[in-house]
C-alpha cells in the first residue's frame, strides 16, 4: 500500500495521542493507495488491546462504501512492544483483503509496519511513502 507522508503522520499522531492505550482506526484506498484515515475510539480503552466500537465500525465502513473507495487497512498501535501482530490481532483479523498496520511505541522514535493477516498466517506487507 502506498502512503502519503501526512496521512502517515496522521496514524503516528494519532498512536501518541492515545499513549498509553492503543489507538486504532481504518484506512480508505484506492487502488492500493491510502486515500483517508478515519480516527476510531479504542472502546476497549486497553493498553494491550483495542477493539472498534461495533457502530462506529459500521458508520466508518459504510461513508469508505459511499465513497467509492475500500478498506485499504485496519491500524492501531502497540504501545510496550514491536509492531507485529501478537496472537489476539490474528485471532481478530476478520478482513483477510485488509492490510494491517501497526504503530510500536515502545522507543522513542515511532515504527511502523503492514501486514497481511489471512488464516492465521502472517505476512509483511509493503507499506511505501508515496
Amino acid at each position: 500500500m502506498r502512503i502519503a507522508p501526512a496521512l502517515y503522520d496522521e496514524i503516528i499522531d494519532h498512536a501518541r495521542s492515545e499513549a498509553p492505550n492503543e489507538c486504532c482506526g481504518m484506512i480508505a484506498a484506492r487502488d492500493d493507495e491510502a486515500v483517508r484515515v478515519y480516527r476510531a475510539t479504542n472502546a476497549a480503552a486497553s493498553p494491550l488491546r483495542y477493539e472498534i466500537d461495533g457502530v462506529e465500525q459500521y458508520r466508518i465502513q459504510m461513508e469508505i462504501e459511499d465513497s467509492g473507495l475500500d478498506l485499504g487497512a485496519i491500524y492501531h498501535s502497540h504501545t510496550r512492544t514491536e509492531p507485529y501482530p501478537s496472537q489476539t490481532d490474528i485471532n481478530l483479523a476478520f478482513y483477510p483483503d485488509a492490510t494491517y498496520v501497526i504503530v510500536g511505541l515502545a522507543n522513542e522514535e515511532p515504527e511502523v509496519r503492514a501486514f497481511t493477516i489471512r488464516e492465521g498466517q502472517v505476512h509483511e506487507a509493503e507499506l511505501e511513502l508515496a
